[in-house]
Protein backbone atom coordinates (compact mmCIF):
# COMPACT_ATOMS: atom_id res chain seq x y z
CA UNK A 1 0.00 0.00 0.00
CA UNK A 2 1.07 3.61 -0.82
CA UNK A 3 0.40 5.86 1.78
CA UNK A 4 -0.37 9.54 0.47
CA UNK A 5 -3.20 10.74 3.55
CA UNK A 6 -2.96 10.18 6.83
CA UNK A 7 -5.58 11.45 9.41
CA UNK A 8 -4.20 12.45 12.87
CA UNK A 9 -5.90 13.36 16.05
CA UNK A 10 -5.08 14.18 19.69
CA UNK A 11 -6.23 15.37 22.76
CA UNK A 12 -4.82 18.26 25.23
CA UNK A 13 -1.61 16.25 26.41
CA UNK A 14 -0.79 15.15 22.86
CA UNK A 15 -1.58 18.69 21.41
CA UNK A 16 2.24 19.35 21.11
CA UNK A 17 3.00 16.14 19.44
CA UNK A 18 0.52 16.68 17.05
CA UNK A 19 1.78 19.58 15.84
CA UNK A 20 5.83 18.06 15.37
CA UNK A 21 4.61 15.28 13.73
CA UNK A 22 2.14 17.27 10.92
CA UNK A 23 5.53 19.22 10.30
CA UNK A 24 7.44 16.09 10.01
CA UNK A 25 4.89 14.36 7.82
CA UNK A 26 3.79 17.43 5.51
CA UNK A 27 8.09 17.68 5.27
CA UNK A 28 7.87 14.63 3.51
CA UNK A 29 4.97 15.03 1.39
CA UNK A 30 2.33 13.30 2.74
CA UNK A 31 -1.17 14.62 3.18
CA UNK A 32 -2.38 15.21 6.50
CA UNK A 33 -5.96 15.82 7.53
CA UNK A 34 -5.92 16.75 11.18
CA UNK A 35 -8.59 16.11 13.23
CA UNK A 36 -7.85 18.30 16.21
CA UNK A 37 -7.46 19.34 18.99
CA UNK A 38 -6.39 22.74 18.05
CA UNK A 39 -4.53 23.79 21.51
CA UNK A 40 -3.57 22.16 25.11
CA UNK A 41 -6.87 22.96 26.75
CA UNK A 42 -8.23 19.84 28.20
CA UNK A 43 -10.81 18.13 26.18
CA UNK A 44 -11.93 14.62 25.75
CA UNK A 45 -9.81 12.52 23.60
CA UNK A 46 -13.35 9.83 21.78
CA UNK A 47 -13.64 13.63 20.09
CA UNK A 48 -10.78 13.26 18.24
CA UNK A 49 -10.49 9.44 18.55
CA UNK A 50 -13.76 9.24 16.37
CA UNK A 51 -13.35 11.45 13.50
CA UNK A 52 -9.61 9.72 12.80
CA UNK A 53 -10.85 6.10 13.26
CA UNK A 54 -14.15 7.24 10.92
CA UNK A 55 -11.39 8.72 8.13
CA UNK A 56 -9.81 5.35 7.76
CA UNK A 57 -12.52 2.96 8.15
CA UNK A 58 -14.30 4.96 4.88
CA UNK A 59 -10.95 5.04 2.96
CA UNK A 60 -10.44 8.96 3.31
CA UNK A 61 -7.50 8.34 5.43
CA UNK A 62 -5.00 5.92 4.29
CA UNK A 63 -3.62 5.15 7.64
CA UNK A 64 -4.19 6.95 11.10
CA UNK A 65 -2.11 8.30 14.03
CA UNK A 66 -3.63 9.66 17.60
CA UNK A 67 -2.00 10.68 20.52
CA UNK A 68 -3.00 11.19 24.27
CA UNK A 69 -1.30 10.88 27.20
CA UNK A 70 -0.96 7.38 27.80
CA UNK A 71 -2.29 6.06 24.48
CA UNK A 72 -5.06 3.67 25.65
CA UNK A 73 -7.90 6.12 25.87
CA UNK A 74 -7.73 7.07 21.87
CA UNK A 75 -6.72 3.35 21.00
CA UNK A 76 -9.50 1.62 22.70
CA UNK A 77 -12.22 4.68 21.13
CA UNK A 78 -10.68 3.97 17.83
CA UNK A 79 -11.10 0.03 18.38
CA UNK A 80 -15.12 0.24 18.89
CA UNK A 81 -15.12 1.23 14.71
CA UNK A 82 -15.72 -2.15 12.63
CA UNK A 83 -12.42 -2.46 10.36
CA UNK A 84 -10.25 -0.61 12.57
CA UNK A 85 -7.25 -2.05 14.16
CA UNK A 86 -5.57 0.66 16.16
CA UNK A 87 -1.86 -0.55 17.85
CA UNK A 88 -0.41 1.54 20.75
CA UNK A 89 3.19 1.27 20.32
CA UNK A 90 6.23 2.98 22.24
CA UNK A 91 8.87 1.30 20.32
CA UNK A 92 9.81 1.28 16.61
CA UNK A 93 9.76 -2.19 16.96
CA UNK A 94 6.21 -2.40 18.13
CA UNK A 95 5.42 -0.09 15.77
CA UNK A 96 6.83 -2.16 12.70
CA UNK A 97 5.35 -5.51 14.02
CA UNK A 98 2.02 -3.63 14.28
CA UNK A 99 1.89 -3.22 10.57
CA UNK A 100 3.68 -6.44 9.96
CA UNK A 101 1.61 -9.46 11.42
CA UNK A 102 -1.48 -7.10 12.70
CA UNK A 103 -2.27 -4.76 9.95
CA UNK A 104 -2.76 -2.55 12.11
CA UNK A 105 -3.89 1.05 10.24
CA UNK A 106 -3.83 3.15 13.66
CA UNK A 107 -0.82 3.99 15.38
CA UNK A 108 -1.84 4.93 18.95
CA UNK A 109 1.11 7.14 20.73
CA UNK A 110 1.40 8.01 24.42
CA UNK A 111 2.67 11.31 24.88
CA UNK A 112 3.30 11.25 28.36
CA UNK A 113 5.68 8.09 28.05
CA UNK A 114 8.35 8.72 24.83
CA UNK A 115 9.87 11.48 23.80
CA UNK A 116 8.98 13.71 20.95
CA UNK A 117 11.93 11.92 18.73
CA UNK A 118 10.79 8.03 19.63
CA UNK A 119 7.31 9.37 18.34
CA UNK A 120 8.26 10.29 15.42
CA UNK A 121 10.65 7.36 14.36
CA UNK A 122 7.62 5.17 15.38
CA UNK A 123 5.31 7.24 13.00
CA UNK A 124 8.30 6.94 10.13
CA UNK A 125 8.02 2.89 10.90
CA UNK A 126 4.72 2.45 10.53
CA UNK A 127 4.12 4.51 7.72
CA UNK A 128 6.90 2.65 6.08
CA UNK A 129 6.34 -0.80 7.20
CA UNK A 130 3.39 -3.65 5.22
CA UNK A 131 1.73 -5.90 5.88
CA UNK A 132 2.96 -9.33 5.63
CA UNK A 133 -0.06 -11.55 4.72
CA UNK A 134 0.59 -15.32 4.20
CA UNK A 135 -0.31 -16.62 7.93
CA UNK A 136 -1.15 -13.24 9.56
CA UNK A 137 -3.90 -12.23 6.85
CA UNK A 138 -5.79 -15.75 8.56
CA UNK A 139 -5.64 -14.14 12.26
CA UNK A 140 -6.75 -10.45 10.79
CA UNK A 141 -9.53 -12.10 9.67
CA UNK A 142 -10.25 -13.27 12.34
CA UNK A 143 -10.62 -10.19 14.57
CA UNK A 144 -13.94 -8.47 13.47
CA UNK A 145 -17.16 -9.70 15.62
Amino acid sequence: MKVKKIAIGADHAGFLYKTKIIAHLESLSYQVDDKGTYSEQSVDYPDFAHPVAEAVETGAADLGILICGSGNGVAITANKHQGIRAALCWTQELAALARQHNDANIISLPARFVSIEEAIGMVDTFLKTPFEGGRHQNRVNKIAC
